[in-house]
């Protein structure tokens, strides 16, 4: 977990002390343990729970779930014996699982514990007997049945903590809890089982006791349970009774997290939550918390923590009356969940347009069917109506509503009912959303950018939830793309890299240094999932560390590159952002770059081939971007110079450009700031070549075509309808030489001497000095090449090697607004690719809009 979470999560800790603190009473408490079923899983675990109800409290409640895997093996034997199947096998198997652990609590059996075990499952063996011959109502003895697990375990564990010569009683629930069934599921009849349990109080005087949970007895006082799960709604059950001061369930998680761990890696404990946010998690799916646990407690303002067995030491999560003050601050979201294999069921109509009882005929009609709806979103026009419902229970739902619209729909004033499945419900949950403006357009705005689409939204009056219905499919990405929005983790963004030359390996070195420091500060986690150059990729589930990647492309596991495979993967579905950064320089990767804008991928590159090239690609990815992806370009230009988005920013606030100048090749700014006749050109070329500073082969310098592809980017920017072929380019390599071999034309550097000397000697006859200039006017025309220009001239006044961009606008027409500085060289070019990354990067923990970006 990084440490931005861990931070959040210490401020909350912090206050949720203080409250607790102040609640908890100085003196005498009343404390009550649950155990699940993770918990007792066999004898090593219950010897663990002694120390952790030894806490101090004067009376001390613990509830117990069955051991794990009992209640599942109790139901499918109940239901062999209801069908006349074999159960002796199974019965076998789970007696001989509880006799074994008997025997490890109690070794020299002076608690008697396998005696009454074995009596337990005699009881089970009998009772399994009984309703295979059973005849009319046999839900009491399936409930005895199925409550045969909670009954052993309450042995087991009042063993391990001592028994009764160490003050421990036992109290099977059935003895005090009467419940009935309820349209809500079960309810508690309070004033009998308080009466009951008030006499068995008084009858044993406890001070210690193990309870068994799950199960009860109904009006009648026959057997029933509370239903699966049902063992935290005992426990919260017992805490009322027991007019407890707290309620503590332990499990094998070390709290609530503030979304499903599987799918978010980076969910974190929540400290604190309130009643109402636990049960919005609750009905949502979050599988530490029953639905039903929360009311018994919050009746009587019990403070309840979720704890874990195996790690006794982690704080857990207490879930309060109220969060302690300052919690929303930190996030308005306090949890996120994902309910899936859902489907929308929409109701679409003309003649349902200000027709009373529209929405109560639909919802009666799927009451009638026993269909559950999980959510419902209706229009103010009301023209339709939908809602979510399970997809297992759709078809019926179809079924009962065009049934109960069935004259609606044969007059047309309602259409047929519309399916659509493969639907997964995003909920999130927060005290803090309450009143709070713009949490509803984080929201959306994380999804937007993770390019996911909202099919539904529902929010509830109280504002404490917001749920929307997406596609299934995109229900991983969506939940990270959530959590990060809101702080809970790290923005998550899952990167590929073409191209590992110079430049991408000062790229790699550069992420190596950063990252980790991003991740903890900056809530940034860019992980690099795969690397490729022209022959090979190498591909990652999780991530490949910087300094290891460009070694990763000759490892056994490298596979033929496959530019749609690379970009399939990197869009990877459980990580929210993806972006390929391009530094192969190679026009047949730039012809992907519109279909991987439109598939959502951001792009990063300092190649100039999309930026210049093919007028019609170019306007393709224009088009692609309005989707919501980025391409970024920044280096193109001036490397690291900030040339591009001054551009950008000039047109953006309304400037009209009129002219652009500059020098825009760090190698002829510093072949023409040394050139100043004592050496031959042919000599600074040579050396030029042998600092690193030109091509390997200077021809690609000295054509001023690199030159001309930066003036097009720009003129681009600017606004104008530019391409390659429109510019005048002046090449100094003269045309018998352009078509010789590499090492020819080294050997006849000495041709290009004459020339450039001549026009050296005449520039200096009218007091000028030369200097390589691109040139954009303000009646469209470009051209690239030598120009003689004045002394007072800002590209006389440059250090050898620096670009030099002057932009000459309606608002900077006297003075030219100039941009200079280092403008070659991989450090510096990578800076400039790494500073577009972040931009995205941090854009996306922002939540900017999801307009046109470049």
């Amino acid at each position: 977990m990084s440490s931005a979470p861990q931070l959040l999560g210490d401020a909350v800790a912090s206050a949720a002390s203080s409250v607790l603190a102040a609640l908890r009473p100085a003196a005498a408490t009343t404390r009550v343990h649950k155990f699940g079923g993770s918990s007792v899983a066999d004898a090593e675990r219950i010897a663990r729970l002694a120390p952790l109800v030894d806490d101090g409290a004067q009376v001390c409640v613990v509830v117990v779930s069955a051991m794990a895997g009992t209640t599942n093996a109790l139901v499918a034997m109940a239901t062999q014996a209801a069908s006349g199947q074999d159960w002796s096998g199974d019965w076998s198997a789970l007696r001989e699982r509880h006799l074994q652990t008997a025997d490890a609590l109690d070794p020299d059996g002076r608690h008697g514990l396998r005696d009454a075990v074995g009596r337990d499952f005699d009881g089970l063996r009998d009772d399994l007997l009984a309703l295979a011959s059973a005849t009319g109502d046999v839900a009491p003895l399936v409930a005895q049945v199925h409550g045969l697990g909670e009954l052993v375990s309450s042995r087991l564990v009042q063993a391990a903590l001592g028994g009764e010569a160490g003050g421990w009683q036992r109290l099977d629930a059935r003895d005090v809890l009467v419940v009935h069934p309820g349209d809500m599921g079960v309810g508690v009849d309070w004033d009998a089982s308080r009466a009951r349990f008030g006499d068995w109080r008084a009858r044993n005087l406890p001070a210690r006791v193990v309870v068994t949970g799950f199960v009860a007895r109904n009006g009648d006082g026959q057997s029933t349970t509370l239903g699966r799960n049902g063992s935290d709604y005992s426990a919260a059950i017992f805490a009322n009774l027991a007019d407890a001061d707290e309620l503590l369930i332990w499990t094998d998680v070390d709290g609530v997290l503030s979304a499903d761990p599987r799918l978010v890696p980076d969910a974190m404990v929540l400290p604190t939550m309130s009643y109402a946010e636990a049960c919005e998690l609750a009905y949502f799916g979050a599988k530490v918390l029953h639905p039903q646990t929360m009311a018994p407690v919050q009746s009587r303002s019990i403070p309840l923590c979720i704890r874990n067995t195996l790690n006794p030491g982690a704080p857990g999560t207490w879930i309060l009356a109220e969060n302690p003050e300052g919690d929303a601050a930190l996030s308005p979201v306090k949890g996120l969940t994902i309910v899936r294999d859902m489907a929308v069921l929409e109701l679409t109509g003309n003649g349902m347009v200000g027709v009373p009882g529209t929405a109560e005929k639909l919802f009666a009609a799927l009451h009638r069917a026993g269909v559950s709806v999980v959510m419902i979103s209706q229009g103010s026009s009301e023209h339709s109506i939908c809602c979510v419902v399970r997809d297992s229970q759709v078809e019926r739902a179809r079924a009962a509503v065009e049934a109960a619209f069935a004259d609606a729909i044969a007059d047309t004033q309602a259409q047929t009912v519309h399916l659509t499945r493969g639907i997964a419900i995003l909920a999130a949950v927060g005290d803090g959303m309450v009143g709070i403006p713009g949490v509803a357009a984080r929201l959306f705005s994380a999804l937007a950018q993770a390019r996911v689409n909202i099919r539904a939204i529902a929010q509830g009056a109280s504002e404490r939830n917001i749920s929307v219905a997406i596609a299934d499919a995109d229900a991983t990405r969506a939940l990270r793309a959530t959590h990060s929005a809101f702080w809970l983790s790290p923005q998550t963004v899952s990167v590929g890299l073409i191209g590992p030359g110079q430049v991408g390996r000062a790229l790699l070195s550069q992420m190596a240094a950063v990252l980790p420091r991003l991740r903890a500060t900056s809530q940034v986690d860019l992980r690099l999932r795969g690397i490729a150059n022209s022959g090979y990729m190498a591909l990652d589930h999780f991530a490949i560390h910087p300094d290891e990647a460009t070694s990763r492309l000759t490892g056994m596991t490298t596979q033929s590159f496959d530019a749609c495979a690379f970009a399939a993967h990197i869009r990877a579905e459980h990580i929210p952002h993806a972006l390929i950064v391009d530094c192969s320089g190679s026009d047949a990767i730039a012809r992907h770059y519109p279909q991987w804008l439109a598939a959502g991928i951001h792009i990063v590159t300092p190649s100039k081939h999309a930026g210049s090239g093919d007028w019609d690609r170019y306007v393709a990815i224009r088009e692609a971007q309005r989707g919501g992806s980025r391409f970024m370009y920044e280096a193109t230009v001036g490397a690291g110079l900030p040339v591009i988005s001054t551009l950008r920013n000039l047109v953006d606030t309304g400037d009209t450009v009129q002219a652009i100048d500059g020098m825009l090749s760090g190698t002829l700014a510093w072949l023409f700031n040394s050139f100043d006749g004592s050496r031959p050109f042919s000599a600074l070329v040579r050396e030029a070549r042998e600092l690193g500073y030109t091509e390997p082969d200077p021809r690609d310098d000295l054509s001023g075509l690199d030159v001309a592809r930066k003036l097009v980017i720009l003129a681009r920017e600017a606004g104008r309808e530019l391409s390659l072929d429109d510019v005048q380019i002046e090449s100094l390599v003269p045309e018998a030489l352009q078509g010789v071999p590499r090492d020819e034309f080294l050997a006849r550097l000495e041709e290009l001497d004459a020339p450039m000397q001549a026009r050296l000697e005449a520039a200096r006859a009218q007091g000028q000095s030369l200097r390589h200039i691109a040139h954009l006017s303000s009646e469209g025309g470009a051209r690239v090449g030598v120009v003689a220009l004045p002394a007072t001239h800002a590209c006389c006044h440059t250090r050898l090697t620096d670009n030099l961009v002057q932009f000459t606008t309606e608002r900077y027409a006297s003075n030219p607004l100039v941009v200079q500085g280092p403008g070659a060289g991989p450090q510096v070019t990578a800076a400039g690719v790494f500073g577009d990354v972040l931009a995205i990067a941090h854009s996306l923990s922002a939540g900017v809009g999801v307009g046109v970006q470049a």
